[in-house]
């Protein structure tokens, strides 16, 4: 079904980075990547913020649509975190398309609510329980309308059939300190999701700034089952910004993880045993250059040859 795949990104901050990119692989390789349309921008953000991050993509479970949604935010023009955290935008990025290749123009949907001071690294998932897609993101909450005081960012959700009417958004994951970046897998009737330990590393977080993962029969549930923790810690000293795919010809599945440091963003890792949560880092691949939070999503055969022609 399935003859390689797709990587939506952005890259670092600088003048275009902080757009969306596509970068196609290499027939059906799932590890060696090039950039699309010269390594420029296949869309840009003129609302809201004036840029894009962590971009995502879904497709629909009839295969007739696919959404992709995106952060609303622009770090080049400021670098100031705590502004972003507490008065930032609550809104997410959307384009639809029915090819990969038109997605029309964007629109800016609020999904965070009044409390929130940000919407962060959303992702969409196809619930079959809820017949919607779950839309999770990360947001800091206050409980005071100015948003001062200390808070931290949890995991919420909401639901969605559209991507323009979305429901009440829901507390999904809250530890009691920061977590963001979550992504999630299905397979064999579980659901695994990865997220980032947000805080900083020490005593009371000797694992902090990595990212861990948990297992679950449903989306909603109230408890996960722990899986994994500090995934890659040895071969990358840090991590953010999972993405998480299986091989189109095997049973394989690959995890980038961010490592977000001058030197080295995503390296990928492998596994045959998605539920044993051990990673082996992937020895061969190519990645384009600066790849930062995205996606990897299979394509099929005229969807391969669609975007390779649109954008040799």
């Amino acid at each position: 079904m399935y003859a390689g795949y797709l990587y939506a990104h952005f890259k670092r901050e600088a003048v275009d980075g902080e757009q969306i990119y596509f970068a196609l692989s290499d027939g059906n390789d799932p590890l060696h990547f090039d950039d699309l349309n010269g390594g420029k921008p296949i869309l840009y953000s003129t609302l809201g913020e004036g840029g894009v991050r962590d971009p995502h993509i879904v497709r629909s479970p009839e295969g007739d649509r696919y959404y992709l949604i995106a952060t609303d935010l622009r770090l080049y023009v400021s670098l100031d975190w705590d502004r972003h955290q507490r008065r930032g935008s609550r809104s997410i990025m959307v384009w639809e398309s029915t090819d990969l290749v038109n997605w029309g123009d964007g629109r800016l949907v609020e999904v965070a609510p009044r409390e929130a001071g940000n919407a962060w690294a959303p992702e969409a998932v196809w619930d079959p329980e809820q017949q919607a897609y779950l839309v999770h993101w990360s947001s800091t909450l206050y409980d005071n309308a100015e948003h001062k005081g200390e808070s931290y960012n949890r995991i919420m959700y909401a639901t969605t059939r559209d991507f323009r009417e979305f429901s009440e958004p829901r507390i999904w994951i809250d530890r009691g300190w920061q977590t963001i970046d979550t992504t999630v897998i299905e397979h064999d009737g579980l659901y695994y999701r990865f997220l980032k330990d947000e805080r900083s590393r020490g005593p009371a977080a000797p694992l902090g700034k990595t990212v861990f993962s948990e297992t679950s029969t449903s989306l909603t549930a109230a408890e996960w089952k722990p899986v994994a923790e500090g995934i890659g810690l040895g071969a990358i000293t840090q991590g953010e910004g999972p993405l998480v795919y299986k091989s189109n010809t095997e049973n394989k599945w690959y995890l980038w993880i961010d490592e977000f440091t001058p030197e080295r963003r995503y390296v990928p890792f492998e596994t045959t045993d998605l539920a044993g949560g051990s990673w082996t880092p992937s020895d061969d691949h190519r990645l384009p250059r600066d790849p930062c939070h995205g996606v990897v999503l299979p394509l099929t055969p005229e969807e391969h040859d669609r975007l390779a022609t649109t954008w040799p």
